[in-house]
């Protein structure tokens, strides 16, 4: 039981926070970048996201990373865009390389494995939806 609740509880909260309904607590506030140009990048990507724009948050986060494309936490942005999209397979393959960069970021790690999660549940794949749960709850002790 406890295996299928955790992924529906997260798909819940995935469409709510989606909506705008529901505020993301776990999730990190990213100390994005120290280049001004990538932080004005990220306000108005977050300023787009927030209108609903999803398809130019994505290309405003795209061209931060032009800008800085080993910064873990663009990577993290575009990978909620992207899920925000429903392009879930995307999400994931963009949170992996936000880990790949994070080092030993563990607070921006478990948000990624969250993430993953999330896209995990939105592709039906519970079991690797809770494996990634089970990782984000490791890294967070």
């Amino acid at each position: 039981m406890k295996k299928i609740l955790r992924p529906a509880l997260a798909a819940i909260a995935l469409t709510l926070s989606a909506c705008g309904m529901l505020p993301t607590a776990d999730e990190p506030v990213l100390p994005v970048s120290s280049n001004n140009a990538v932080i004005a990048l990220v306000d108005s990507a977050r300023s787009e996201n927030t209108s609903g724009r999803l398809d130019m948050s994505a290309a405003t986060l795209e061209r931060a990373l032009r800008i800085e494309p080993r910064n873990p936490g663009l990577w993290h942005e575009l990978a909620k865009t992207r899920l925000q999209q429903g392009n879930a397979t995307q999400a994931i393959s963009l949170a992996a390389k936000s880990n790949a960069w994070s080092g030993d970021n563990k607070t921006l790690r478990a948000a990624n494995w969250r993430l993953i999660g999330e896209a995990r549940t939105q592709l039906g794949d519970s079991s690797g939806a809770q494996t990634a749960f089970d990782t984000a709850a490791q890294l967070q002790r």
